[in-house]
């Protein structure tokens, strides 16, 4: 379906002097843009029209602005308004100089256990705010993530949040571009609507990656990575990468439970073994390596070798049996 054609620089679209193109969704185009009425530099968020029609993606435009109206704090992208302009609705933020965290890790990962835990941490913070508001962001990636010139991550893109007023919109009803698996908690890929817990999973995930450059699950297909958050083990960080202390592999192992249930209750809870690595209880990392311990034997060459001889057994006795049985 054609997209409508973007503005350029120096148009203007209502009060707004467009000064560049910043990016392109699947639902938006997003400016740099000049407001002549405050004189102030913003952020243009214009849905595609294309998608005004279609009830999923209008509902997460508004979701959007509900979220943006209802939280103040620093981690969170600033909304500063809405408005409709020849029929088109757009909103306005913040404007945030600096870097996407995809950026940062494609720059500098793996990026230091203290700088990780900083960036997390106030990550973790924005997003216990969202959560006592009744919000859940369920698309947290680095791409979601901005890092403002003196350090404070900013938190993007509401637009599949969970909010007390939400209907239902699942990931089935959006584009492919409404989000990447890498960070999807497992009853995300089951179909379910996630609650805190699931924030705090692609929390954990993102931690792993600031850490080794990597997700903890990889494949040659979205369905590839789904199948592994669903079935994988995750990796024991402070084997895979030797400066990370057990305490911080503790708490992203924490994370990164596959049940809801065994991972943080909250993200207050979170923050808190990040502010207190020395009282980390480390003896879920146990419980990893024999999960992986038991995968690995599964898997190995060993386990196929007996396995083939058994079913080759198996086939033989059973076509002895069958010839006996016609004598």
């Amino acid at each position: 379906m054609p997209k409508t054609s973007m503005l350029q620089i120096g148009d203007q679209f209502d009060h707004f002097q467009i000064q560049g193109h910043i990016a392109q969704g699947g639902m938006s185009d997003i400016y740099r843009a000049f407001d002549l009425l405050t004189s102030k530099d913003v952020v243009l968020k214009i849905p595609d029209k294309m998608s005004i029609g279609d009830p999923a993606q209008y509902e997460r435009f508004q979701r959007e602005l509900e979220v943006m109206r209802t939280l103040q704090h620093p981690a969170i992208l600033k909304g500063l308004g809405s408005g409709r302009f020849n029929s088109t609705p757009y909103l306005v933020t913040e404007l945030i100089e600096g870097e996407s965290m995809r950026a940062l890790i494609g720059r500098a990962a793996p990026v230091s256990s203290n700088e990780s835990i900083s960036l997390i941490r106030k990550i973790a913070d924005g997003l216990a705010h969202c959560h006592d508001n009744q919000i859940i962001h369920r698309d947290l990636k680095p791409e979601n993530i901005l890092i403002a010139t003196g350090g404070q991550p900013v938190i993007l893109d509401f637009g599949l949040a969970l909010t007390k007023k939400s209907f239902r919109v699942t990931y089935a009803n959006l584009s492919s571009t409404a989000g990447t698996p890498d960070y999807m908690a497992p009853e995300q890929i089951e179909g379910q609507r996630g609650d805190v817990r699931t924030d705090i999973y692609a929390v954990g995930t993102m931690l792993f990656e600031l850490l080794t450059g990597r997700t903890p699950f990889s494949g040659d297909s979205n369905l590839a990575v789904m199948a592994q958050h669903l079935s994988g083990s995750v990796p024991r960080l402070d084997k895979i990468q030797p400066n990370v202390s057990p305490q911080l592999a503790a708490v992203v192992a924490k994370c990164l439970q596959r049940e809801p249930k065994d991972r943080y209750t909250d993200m207050h809870a979170l923050v808190h073994d990040l502010d207190h690595l020395e009282q980390v209880d480390v003896s879920i990392l146990e419980k990893v390596t024999e999960v992986s311990a038991m995968k690995a034997f599964w898997r190995s060459p060993a386990f196929k070798a007996v396995a083939s001889t058994l079913l080759l057994l198996g086939v033989i006795i059973v076509l002895a049996i069958v010839l006996k049985s016609l004598r």
